[in-house]
């Protein structure tokens, strides 16, 4: 699809407990160091108390680096490079894109914001979905 360049871009921060069906996200205006320590905070949040969550990431500058300040409660484990298909939040995004972010046409910034934030509120009110689009079998299948 041609891209449209007449607005500014967002971007949606989410992380996914495929076991439970629960997830956190974040839609900014930025992707970088910052955003991410954003992210991490708002995954913090929403972890049960006395549990810990495992991020997986990719190999982003953003998700990588050092300056990155995870709470107590997560630990970012790195995927090897070039290796998507591992991580499962990306049958997420696949599943954002293909339901209600692709083929659209936004007229102004604030329209982009509105859909992602409701895309985002979409999935993260629908757990049973949240459980089959992120279940690995490599992860829970043991």
């Amino acid at each position: 699809m041609p891209t449209d360049q007449r607005t500014r871009s967002v971007w949606i921060f989410s992380a996914i407990c495929s076991a439970l069906g629960k997830g956190a996200a974040l839609v900014l205006p930025w992707c970088n160091v910052h955003a991410m320590n954003r992210h991490l905070d708002e995954i913090s949040q929403a972890v049960a108390p006395g549990a810990h969550a495992d991020l997986i990431v990719d190999q982003a500058a953003w998700h990588t680096s050092p300056k990155l300040s995870a709470p107590p409660n997560i630990t970012i484990l790195p995927l090897p490079p070039r290796s998507p298909e591992l991580n499962p939040v990306e049958n997420v995004w696949q599943f954002m894109r293909n339901t209600w972010l692709s083929n659209r046409i936004f007229r102004t910034y604030d329209d982009i914001v509105d859909i992602c934030c409701h895309a985002r509120n979409q999935l993260i009110n629908q757990p049973r979905r949240i459980m089959s689009l992120g279940l690995r079998q490599w992860a829970h299948g043991f």
